[in-house]
């Protein structure tokens, strides 16, 4: 393994440069022409072939080995930022006002473009083909499923996948590998409901049917969704985030509306949460004379690592850092990731690296306008990627 290992340790400066040129540049959202223009260049300039516009706005590139077709390996990297204006004063910050790489994608694509070149290098070793998917809209709307959608797992099919994530989700010492079987991330579902009242004069609440008082109690009460409706074994978060209502300090509203979200860990218990939301609704509505409407999005499914496949990459990541540095995860996270749209169509794993430091004052968490990791862990990330695939495709493991 040493060679590879070294390999990825000797393009640390590489990386660095990589990850600064994407940091400089952030786009949010599905359109990132620029973004997508600097990793294509990339990857062709390696030799791979390299497919834009998958998806809409996605960029994929496949390297075939020279040992025969084999089997093909993913490594799949987001490259959409944030709109959050910078302010870490760092001297390759952000050039885009009001956005910025505030959760590590830069990172997560420079690691990847860091494999595709290491891997290129040994393409003479490779028995199988290696697919790099780049992907826009993690933060929102998503862009996984419309790569999915343009067939970004075939031709050739993809038979196993790998993604990371870096940062401070899990407080754990920078360069630490965390890794975690089944469920690891959860589903992100949004609802809204709007109450529909009769506003009147302040001084005359007998006249009305108050929007306002009635959204209030609802507040309160969807949270007995989690508590009395659900088993306490199945961990929910049910939070209201947003609460508009009212025109006027003396006028009663006629209409309030409430938007939120909900997160869990289980596809069974997630179906069943917005019957109950709807119950709750439906009964204090109508007990305070109103009408209301209620729409409940479907969000990112919950991210499930396969658990052979988990077991594989984490052998592998004892060998890369040493066992002291893997750590089994023991509590997965509320966050969503729609890299859980890949791990439902092929098995695999996504892993968490962290690059958080006191010291280097990178221990700001993620969507924060200060956030920035410590860059001396990313070859590790490179190093993983490229020992898992070459190992896989070996035959070291199969999962399904």
């Amino acid at each position: 393994m040493s060679s590879l290992i070294d390999a990825a340790r000797k393009l640390q400066d590489q990386l660095v440069t990589w990850r600064r040129d994407l940091h400089r540049i952030p786009e949010v959202g599905l359109e990132l022409p620029k973004t997508a223009r600097y990793v294509a260049e990339v990857l062709r300039n390696l030799g791979l072939e390299v497919r834009e516009g998958v998806g809409g706005h996605g960029v994929v590139a496949v390297l075939r080995g020279r040992k025969g077709p084999g089997r093909t390996f993913a490594i799949r990297a987001d490259m959409d930022a944030l709109p959050v204006q910078e302010e870490t004063g760092l001297p390759f910050a952000s050039q885009h006002p009001g956005r910025m790489h505030a959760c590590a994608h830069d990172g997560h694509m420079a690691m990847a473009l860091g494999a595709a070149q290491v891997l290129s290098e040994n393409r003479h070793r490779l028995p199988g083909c290696v697919k790099f998917i780049f992907q826009p809209a993690e933060e929102g709307p998503g862009g996984a499923k419309p790569m999915i959608d343009d067939r970004c797992l075939e031709e050739p099919r993809v038979d196993a996948i790998i993604g990371l994530h870096l940062g401070n989700i899990w407080d754990l010492p920078s360069g630490t590998v965390g890794v975690k079987a089944g469920p690891m991330m959860a589903a992100t579902d949004r609802f809204e409901i709007t109450v529909r009242g009769k506003g009147g004069h302040g001084a005359m609440p007998h006249n009305t049917q108050d929007a306002l008082c009635i959204a209030a109690q609802l507040v309160g009460a969807l949270q007995t969704v989690v508590s009395r409706n659900l088993s306490p074994l199945a961990p929910a978060v049910l939070t209201v985030g947003r609460f508009h209502a009212g025109t006027a300090f003396n006028i009663i509203a006629e209409t309030a509306h409430l938007e939120g979200t909900v997160r869990c860990l289980s596809e069974e218990i997630r179906q069943q949460i917005p019957q109950h939301m709807e119950r709750i609704i439906r009964g204090i509505t109508q007990a305070g004379g109103a009408q209301y409407e209620f729409s409940y999005h479907w969000g990112y499914p919950v991210l499930v690592n396969d658990p052979d496949f988990t077991a594989f990459f984490a052998q592998v990541a004892r060998e890369v850092v040493g066992s002291e540095r893997v750590r089994e995860l023991d509590v997965p996270t509320m966050g969503g990731e729609d890299m859980a749209y890949y791990l439902q169509q092929v098995p695999g794993t996504f892993f968490f690296l962290a690059s958080g430091t006191e010291e280097k004052g990178t221990k700001y968490p993620h969507h924060n306008p200060r956030f920035d990791f410590d860059e001396e862990v990313m070859w590790i990330g490179t190093a993983l990627f490229v020992e898992t695939a070459m190992r896989w495709l070996s035959g070291a493991v199969r999962s399904g």
